[in-house]
Formats: structure tokens, C-alpha cells, sequence
């Protein structure tokens, strides 16, 4: 089984995150976020990740710390789990509907971070999480993934659709990347 366990403590947060790519999507997230524990556990069930999220925040300021601090920890989490990246497929994309929104994900995992995030909201809030930390979110699990990352949300109306198909099509995609296909390293420079 790939897993990691990864502790981030800081003057702004206190986060506990535990990975196993190989899950069946049983999970426990608690960050003091109602939204974005909807979509951690999004990334839990759609990817087949077993996953722990447990955070104590400074949310008497705002969300911006733990969303950041989570998306750091987890990708560190997914880094390690991952390994060498022997055998995986290592590309993957997937459109993911959600109702009128539609939303094209693409990974690498590539050793190469880098993030593209073409979404816009209309709102400011979804329940009690900024909007804008949702790309706070994703560049910071790309960087720490060490993944190459292109959100692409082609259209929609409603910023709670749209965000949803962006994480359970981010969810997916990840999971078919880091899906063992062989056993090769696959990279011609032979690491990843």
C-alpha cells in the first residue's frame, strides 16, 4: 500500500493528514470548514483515497491558513506515498460534469510542479470558505506533489456546481495518473 503520514504544525495551524492512494474513499476530514470538508471528502470518495484531514486553524482571522496549510500537507502526503513513481501512468485528464458546469482536469506527475487555473466565481463565499483559496488550495498541493496541474472549467452557472466538478474532476484524474501500470519508471530520463 502506498501511504503517508504527514504532522504540520505552525504558528497558524495544527494539521494531521494520513493518505493511502490504494483506499476505497473512507475518510474522516475535519477542518472547521463545512465547504471544504465537502470537497476533501469529494477527493476521498471520487479518487478511491482513504484519507485524514484534521486541522485546528486560525479561522478567528480567516480560512486562507488551513485551506493553504492543507493543500501543502496533502500534497506533501500524495509526494511521499507516491515514492519513486515507479509504474504509474503518470498523465491522465478527465471532463467531469456537474449539472450546467463542466470541468477539463489534466495531471502529470512529473517531478515538475506547476499549476493552471483558468476558474472564475461569481461569488465571494461558498458557505464559509473565500472562493479564492480554492486556487490556494491546488497550488499548493501541486507544489508540494511535485505534480503539473491544469484546471480548466469550460462553462458553467453556479460557483457551487462549478467548484464541485473541479474537485471531483481533479480527484479522478489523480487517481488514473497514479494508477501502476507497469514497471517502469515512466520517464526517459528515468526518474520522475
Amino acid at each position: 500500500m502506498r501511504k503517508a503520514k504527514i504532522e504540520r504544525k505552525t504558528n497558524e495551524t495544527d494539521i494531521l493528514v494520513e493518505l493511502n492512494i490504494d483506499g476505497t474513499g473512507q475518510n474522516h476530514i475535519s477542518t472547521g470548514i463545512g465547504f471544504f470538508d465537502h470537497m476533501l471528502n469529494l477527493i476521498a470518495f471520487h479518487g478511491c483515497f482513504d484519507l485524514k484531514v484534521i486541522c485546528q486553524g486560525d479561522l478567528y482571522i480567516d480560512d486562507h491558513h488551513s485551506v493553504e496549510d492543507i493543500g501543502i500537507a496533502l500534497g506533501q502526503a500524495f509526494y511521499e506515498a507516491l515514492g519513486d513513481g515507479k509504474g504509474i501512468k503518470r498523465y491522465s485528464s478527465f471532463h467531469i460534469p456537474m449539472d450546467e458546469a463542466l470541468c477539463l482536469t489534466t495531471v502529470d506527475i512529473s517531478g515538475r510542479p506547476y499549476l493552471i487555473f483558468n476558474v472564475e466565481f461569481e461569488v465571494e463565499r461558498l458557505g464559509n470558505m473565500s472562493t479564492q483559496n480554492f486556487k490556494e488550495f491546488f497550488r499548493a498541493f501541486a507544489y508540494n506533489a511535485g505534480i503539473t496541474l491544469h484546471i480548466n472549467l469550460l462553462y458553467g452557472e453556479n460557483d457551487h456546481h462549478k467548484i464541485e466538478a473541479v474537485f471531483k474532476a481533479f480527484s479522478r484524474t489523480l487517481k488514473e495518473a497514479s494508477k501502476i501500470v507497469s514497471e517502469e519508471i515512466p520517464s526517459s530520463k528515468g526518474i520522475l
